[in-house]
């Protein structure tokens, strides 16, 4: 059996591709066999590194894919920039630690999290996004058709886990008691990112219950960091600079105080 064929018998069909090519350059450079076999090698687990990270952000289920990098800090200065890339190390994963995004709308909170969701990817682990409204319609569907222990499966398996936007609706106490559940299930198991743009004094309003909303709020706050970031919203602020509203209240008061 020829060399390419041993490659492609074994599962190894980049190495395989790759052959002739090495082949050529190590001849050209008088490349040592560890030398080549090292070349062919890094060449095949390159491409399955990089389609496992293709599988892990198609199961993550992000709306778009916008980077930390990629994330303008001089343009919102209410986001703590350090404490961010602190984030970005991992080590909260790492510990099964929780990360609450609070801020009003359009201040970077879900691109925050999409980054962090990116970065877990990167470095090998799974995640998946989902906001909050959908996935309590889903535990909801799943409740009524006695299938629970199938949805709490899925959502506790991911090492990071996003609930975004909790806080644009009011849920019953079903639903509440359906994300104590899940909380308490992921509770020390796994990373949870929540995003919200409600203080946690309205969590007990929002949930239909002060009760399990303090309950809820105890699981997440154990193991957690909470950035809470103040701010203008980058759509409203770049409607105010081609001229489509008026100033903010805040800026308008400014204006008359200063004037």
């Amino acid at each position: 059996m020829m060399v390419r064929e041993q490659l492609e018998y074994l599962g190894l069909t980049v190495a395989a591709n790759a052959l002739d090519g090495y082949a050529q350059q190590a001849a050209r450079e008088n490349w040592g066999p560890t030398e080549f076999l090292g070349a062919l090698m890094r060449e095949e687990q390159t491409a399955r590194r990089e389609r496992a990270i293709l599988a892990r952000m198609q199961f993550a289920h992000l709306p778009y894919r916008k980077t930390l990098d990629q994330f303008d800090f001089a343009a919102q200065p209410g986001v703590d920039e350090r404490r961010v890339r602190e984030l970005a190390t991992l080590r909260f994963l790492a510990n099964g630690d929780n990360v609450l995004l609070l801020g009003p709308p359009g201040v970077g909170k879900t691109h925050l999290a999409i980054g962090l969701a990116i970065a877990v990817i990167a470095a090998g682990h799974t995640a998946y996004f989902i906001t909050a409204a959908e996935l309590l319609a889903r535990l909801g569907r799943a409740a009524a058709e006695r299938r629970l222990d199938q949805r709490w499966r899925f959502y506790t398996r991911p090492d990071l886990l996003v609930i975004d936007e909790l806080g644009y609706g009011h849920f019953d106490r079903a639903e509440a008691h359906l994300l104590f559940q899940l909380i308490s299930r992921r509770y020390e198991k796994g990373s949870t990112i929540v995003t919200s743009n409600r203080s946690y004094s309205e969590w007990g309003e929002l949930l239909g219950d002060p009760v399990l909303a303090t309950a809820i709020l105890d699981r997440l706050l154990h193991h957690s960091e909470t950035l809470t970031i103040r701010g203008d919203s980058y759509r409203l602020r770049e409607k105010r600079r081609a001229g489509l509203l008026s100033s903010s209240p805040e800026e308008h008061a400014r204006a008359t105080k200063n004037g």
